[in-house]
């Protein structure tokens, strides 16, 4: 009888041995990739596409073979527009779930909030949308637009006569670290060129602000001044809707007031009425109306993905390839998924973008990339009317602010993101 339960309990013993064996033996047959997107709340407007396109990604590279013999799975979860619960959603993925990477957030505001869990963990996030600078982490990838890859150059094109020598300056933009900073950045910029400072005003709203009447009423008052007026727009999120209602109600066209955006494109103007838009300006590095074979061939796949010929593409949806790309090719270079020898892979590593070019890394984990001014069409794609002649690389820390100008990234040589060419020592 005791013989009979001794083997017994061993059979369970060595069922139990092999099925854990097979679990992990599961566990390592895929590389996880995590998502790390707003599926709801007010930025889900802007996110979910970027949830879509990475799926996309992922099933296109696996159609491929996988990435070093094993297939890769997405693991996707929803943040909920919800800052904190950002980096509890990027701790599940990264601690739980053991995904290789990460790509995801779009606020400044939910970046700010993960960084400090990918430093922890020693992960990696790839961040696909254009931001403030003032940052280089080594964790980090930023394929979105630096300051000088959007903002700068947009507002130089407004000061030229091509683009209706503008005088005066509304710089609006929601109440979190992004528009703030960029219109820091901006505000001294346009001071250093002579602007006069009354000739600047500056407007905050927050989160999915809906009610714009008494601000564009302001706006309007503001450009009647007997000056060229525009509106430098880092609105963000679902308030654009009701933003550019209210311009179009208040009769403000882009003759009179051009507005110049940083975070409208296609998606988010897949829900605006454009008729009375036409001719108001996006600062972007991509536009779907960009005629490359690229391109062409690009959304192509995503409308056979989506199973819907009208969904539209947008420049974070481009930094999303490129990163992935980017990362693919890193991987395959180091011959593992190690955070730490991915890192160090990466850097130099070049990939096609979707406007004819080549974009690559570089040693301060920003990438090249083209800048373009593109106007508001009436089916709510844009015409690029201007684009730099050559790609432009990312700068992580501003050349107009004190303190920052005499900043550099560089995790290379000097293994620093923010060292200090007049001092010669890494900030930390």
């Amino acid at each position: 009888m005791s013989f009979t339960r001794r083997s017994m309990l061993g059979a369970v013993s060595l069922l139990a041995s092999l099925s854990l064996g097979v679990g992990a033996a599961r566990a390592e047959d895929t590389i996880k990739v995590g998502i790390l997107h707003s599926l709801s709340g007010t930025m889900a407007i802007s996110e979910t596409t970027l949830k879509d396109v990475m799926l996309m990604l992922i099933e296109e590279q696996n159609k491929k073979g996988g990435l070093l013999g094993k297939k890769i799975e997405a693991v996707v979860v929803d943040p909920a527009s919800n800052w904190p619960l950002f980096a509890e959603k990027a701790r599940e993925l990264i601690a739980q779930n053991k995904v290789a990477a990460v790509f995801g957030c779009w606020t400044s505001v939910s970046r700010k909030s993960v960084l400090p869990v990918f430093k922890e963990l020693n992960s990696i996030l790839f961040y696909p949308v254009q931001y403030e600078g003032e940052e280089s982490e080594r964790n980090v990838f930023y394929t979105g637009a630096a300051p000088n890859q959007q903002a700068i150059p947009a507002v130089d094109y407004l000061m030229s006569e091509e683009g209706g020598g503008v005088k005066r300056w509304v710089l609006a933009g929601t109440d979190y670290v992004y528009p703030r900073t960029t219109n820091k950045i901006l505000e001294a910029y346009l001071l250093a060129k002579g602007v006069a400072k009354e000739d600047i005003m500056i407007n905050y709203t927050p989160f999915g602000h809906s009610d714009w009447q008494t601000i564009v009423a302001d706006i309007v008052k503001f450009g009647s001044a007997g000056k060229k007026t525009a509106v430098v727009s880092t609105i963000n999120g679902d308030a654009n809707v009701p933003f550019y209602k209210e311009l179009a109600n208040k009769g403000v066209k882009a003759t009179d007031i051009p507005v110049v955006a940083f975070s409208v494109g296609e998606e988010e103007l897949a829900g605006v009425d454009t008729k009375n838009l036409l001719g108001h300006l996006a600062a972007w590095n991509y536009f779907q109306s960009v005629d490359t074979p690229e391109n062409k061939e690009f959304i192509a796949k995503w409308h056979e993905f989506t199973k819907n010929p009208k969904r539209v593409t947008n420049d974070p949806m481009e930094a999303h390839v490129i990163g992935f790309n980017m990362w693919v090719k890193a991987v395959e270079k180091a011959g593992t998924t190690d955070p730490d020898k991915v890192i160090d892979a990466i850097i130099g590593v070049e990939v096609p973008n979707l406007t004819g070019g080549t974009s690559k890394m570089l040693p301060n984990h920003h990438i090249t990339k083209p800048v373009m001014i593109g106007e508001i069409r009436e089916d709510g794609q844009f015409d690029v009317v201007w684009q730099t002649k050559d790609l432009v690389p990312g700068d992580a820390w501003s050349d107009f602010l004190d303190g920052s100008k005499d900043l550099e990234a560089d995790w290379v040589e000097k293994k620093c993101g923010n060292f200090n060419t007049k001092t010669g020592k890494c900030g930390g």
